[in-house]
């Protein structure tokens, strides 16, 4: 494994050596899956016999019903696959390993990044509703800091509670060892851009006024000379003028 200059490896000594750590998928969230996909591919199979079987088969309304058929199986089957983990943490290769549909994806610790997460707009508007339950769901992404996209999981989708806060001190222990998020080849979520966007402009505005209060004060500083250029000049034209009456004075006398 390559190492970049943002790994700290007093932190990274911390973390386990070895072991992976599986985190299930929600119970509630599977039984649910399998008992609706189900029920959908009996259906829709039935449906698929009549279309292709009747005296004037349906073709098209035939062929819908299969798909459906096939994608209720696959949905069915892979209930399976989340119930043994649909998140791993694997010390052994130093990977996050997530399961999303019939494939694996492997995150490298020295690439992954964690961060709070955040409902999207229809899961945000369940939240605030009564069918959102009376528990806060919380929301971890999961993220390869070199590819634009980026995992997210929640409370809801983990077997437990305790399941999810488990993986995200995990996965934010590995992020903060390995600092993959600091590395200038990572690609930077919209907030973490609007940040640096904001702090540049705010870099920028300083500087100008920092510039304007200098430019302010040499104008201030030179008009000040100036002025006392002016005076000292006025004074010496009043001695001249008084050394001059006098010395008429003392002719005259």
């Amino acid at each position: 494994m390559s190492e970049n200059n943002y790994q700290d490896k007093a932190k990274i000594a911390k973390l386990p050596k070895d072991g992976v750590h599986c985190f299930p998928a929600n119970a509630k969230q599977i039984s649910t899956r399998r008992i609706v996909t189900a029920i959908l591919a009996v259906v829709f199979l039935g449906l698929s016999l009549y279309f292709f079987l009747k005296k004037s088969p349906s073709l098209p309304l035939g062929g819908i019903s299969a798909v459906v058929v096939i994608i209720s199986a696959l949905v069915f089957i892979q209930t399976f696959l989340i119930a043994t983990y649909r998140v791993a943490v694997d010390y052994n290769n130093k990977e996050i390993v997530l399961r999303y549909k019939f494939s694996k994806i492997a995150i490298p610790f020295e690439n992954f990044d964690a961060r709070d997460g955040e409902p999207d707009k229809a899961e945000e508007l369940i939240n605030n509703s009564s069918l959102g339950g009376n528990e806060k769901t919380y929301y971890l992404v999961l993220d390869n800091v070199f590819d634009e996209a980026c995992f997210q999981t929640s409370t809801k989708d983990l077997a437990s509670r305790e399941d999810f806060f488990k993986l995200k001190e995990e996965a934010f222990a590995i992020a903060d060892a390995y600092g993959a998020r600091n590395d200038e080849n990572a690609i930077k979520p919209d907030a973490m851009k609007a940040a640096e966007e904001a702090a540049s402009k705010q870099g920028d505005l300083d500087e100008d006024v920092i510039g304007s209060i200098v430019d302010e004060a040499k104008k201030e500083i030179a008009d000040e000379k100036e002025e006392k250029k002016k005076e000292a000049a006025k004074k010496a034209e009043e001695a001249a003028a008084e050394l001059a009456e006098a010395l008429e004075e003392k002719e005259e006398a």
